[in-house]
């Protein structure tokens, strides 16, 4: 009588839903180093981490430090939860240091503002990447215009 009351006790267990537990999030490493830790690193030190065009560029000060602060200041004026303002340029050619992570940069394309949320995996590019400057071709699709009418004669 034990053993069947065991064995009902994993059939009623069994048809019970069961709930998953999520795993945490999942934790980005810039060249072996966690992103928390990033933002710790002075300048100089994150710099040597970089690959060699953009230490150069750091090396040679052709780097804006004017949005770097602009960001800042955005950071500073956000609620905590709430996501900062966007910050608008036209530099298109920064590269995305830690302390930007986070914050909404809103990057100019040739004709507006494309905003972009920087996230951690976005470290060590450009911020023109982000930000597509031409309109996708839309192929396959015949007539004036790519509109899918036929040719119409003049």
């Amino acid at each position: 009588p034990e053993e069947r009351s065991q064995f009902a006790l994993l059939i009623i267990m069994s048809d019970a839903p069961v709930a998953r537990k999520r795993g945490p999030f999942r934790v980005f490493f810039y060249r072996g180093i966690e992103v928390k830790k990033l933002m710790d690193l002075s300048q100089r030190e994150f710099v040597a981490m970089l690959h060699s065009r953009a230490r150069r560029r750091f090396a040679r000060g052709r780097v804006s430090s004017k949005l770097i602060k602009r960001i800042r200041k955005a950071k500073k004026q956000a609620e905590d939860g709430q996501k900062p303002p966007v910050v608008k340029t036209h530099q298109r050619n920064m590269i995305i240091l830690p302390e930007m992570v986070g914050s909404i940069v809103g990057v100019y394309n040739g004709k507006d503002f494309t905003q972009v949320e920087i996230k951690p995996q976005m470290i060590g590019h450009y911020l023109g990447e982000f930000s597509i400057t031409y309109k996708p071709v839309g192929h396959g699709r015949g007539g004036l215009g790519g509109k899918g009418g036929k040719l119409m004669p003049l």
